[in-house]
């Protein structure tokens, strides 16, 4: 069935650089699979990033062989630059990308892109962290996906399991908002979106999806961590300093909740209070068991406090305050470790305070101290969460209609367009979107 290539409702990018060995399989295959499955106009562009093999040939040659297939190439090199590039200057509706080597089975496509056309959804995602989804992939590139994405998930608040499955589509509408935000150009792109994403109110989509490793994948796993952790205190410092307007992206395009959820009562909150602390203090003792078999004891402790610390306020914002969303999570992150540095100091400096008096003073009269030291520290610790750390979120939020209703047809995937069909006797023509440089 030929379709127009000039208004696509889908466009599919595959970012490469130097993959000229297995660029024309994958695409074709991917061409393949599109003209059977879906019936909506689509279009795939193929995002060179500065090449220095074939690459660029391969794919000229194949949007002559080829319909609906175009080349967009760019000089400098820099996956996420191909792909922020492609989608914004794409006319699409909805903008995909999948990796080149088809690591994700392509039937994943039609449950990734139906929420972004019904306008149900802003974002979808592969990930191969859900139960349903079947993953083939050594247990070193196993264990460092599942670390990384866990610390997401504990150090940044993010919701979404999967950050780096290159898998992905998004409304173009969101697309042209969030992208101008996103400054990573690499691999760090994926992650730095999608944190926006949900920062700014959007709603992830996640699709489980059958993944097998690619065994000639050229990253560089050590690299690429090491870039992502620079990426993520970068994202962690605009996002608190404000640099990065992720509040007027939500005000914009934000979907915010029917209506202000209640916050506990006050005894309610102090009970929660209490029952959080003495689940933090005994993850404190586990943690602390943990590390000091492995390292020194200062270090250890120190360890074990700053991980219990996050997940101390993560589960205060959460149970006993009753604030729920991402919205200003890094922050209150933030301003919970400035409260555990405030009662740690009451503690250490209670003790030293101690020692300066009375030199000598045996075992239970530091356990005095430090018992009425730790008292004073908990209560000044629930009265600034109370009073400083979460006090805006108890404001009522105004209640904002969502983002209008589309009409589509019963079958997702069929299209109501008026442009009429080319004759099926017509030798395609090559995409209109050929070879575009870049610097």
């Amino acid at each position: 069935m030929n379709q127009s290539t000039k208004d696509p409702t889908l466009e599919v990018v595959v970012p490469v650089y130097n993959e000229q060995d297995s660029l024309e399989r994958s695409v074709r295959t991917l061409h393949e699979y599109l003209s059977a499955e879906f019936d909506i106009p689509w279009r795939i562009t193929i995002a060179d990033n500065a090449s220095t093999d074939a690459t660029l040939q391969v794919a000229t040659l194949l949007t002559y062989d080829l319909d609906r297939v175009g080349v967009l190439h760019l000089d400098e090199k820099g996956r996420g630059r191909a792909l922020k590039r492609a989608w914004l200057e794409s006319s699409a509706r909805v903008v995909a990308y999948v990796d080149v080597d088809l690591s994700t089975d392509l039937r994943g496509l039609p449950p990734l892109v139906a929420p972004l056309l019904s306008g149900h959804s802003d974002i979808a995602i592969g990930t191969r962290l859900a139960s349903s989804s079947r993953v083939t992939r050594g247990g070193k590139r196993e264990f460092i996906s599942r670390s990384y994405n866990f610390l997401l998930r504990r150090a940044m608040g993010a919701g979404f399991s999967d950050a780096q499955c290159g898998f992905k589509a998004m409304r173009a509408d969101v697309a042209r908002k969030l992208l101008p935000l996103v400054e990573d150009t690499g691999w760090f792109f994926d992650t730095e979106l999608l944190i926006l994403a949900e920062r700014s109110g959007m709603r992830i989509h996640e699709v489980p999806v059958d993944w097998v490793d690619d065994p000639d994948s050229r990253v560089d796993v050590v690299a690429t961590a090491r870039d992502d952790l620079r990426g993520m205190w970068r994202v962690t410092r605009g996002l608190v300093s404000g640099r990065i307007p992720v509040d007027r992206i939500y005000e914009e395009l934000g979907r915010h909740p029917f209506a202000a959820p209640r916050p506990p009562s006050f005894f309610g909150q102090v009970v929660r209070f209490a029952a959080v602390g003495v689940a933090s203090t005994a993850a404190y003792a586990l943690l602390y068991l943990m590390f000091s078999a492995v390292m020194p004891g200062l270090l250890a402790n120190f360890l074990a406090l700053i991980v219990t610390a996050i997940a101390n306020t993560a589960a205060n914002r959460r149970f006993t305050f009753g604030v729920r969303g991402r919205t200003r999570a890094v922050i209150h992150q933030f301003q919970g470790l400035i409260v555990f540095g405030i009662a740690w100091l009451i503690t250490t400096g209670s003790l030293l305070e101690l020692h300066a008096i009375n030199p000598s003073a045996n075992a239970t009269v530091e356990l005095i101290v430090l018992t009425f030291a730790n008292l004073l520290a908990t209560v000044l610790r629930f009265v600034l969460f109370r009073a400083w750390v979460f006090r805006s979120q108890r404001e009522p939020i105004q209640p904002t209609d969502l983002a209008p209703r589309e009409t589509f047809s019963r079958d997702i995937f069929s299209t109501t367009e008026s442009s009429s069909p080319e004759p099926s006797n017509r030798k395609p023509e090559p995409s209109n979107r050929k070879t575009v440089s870049a610097s």
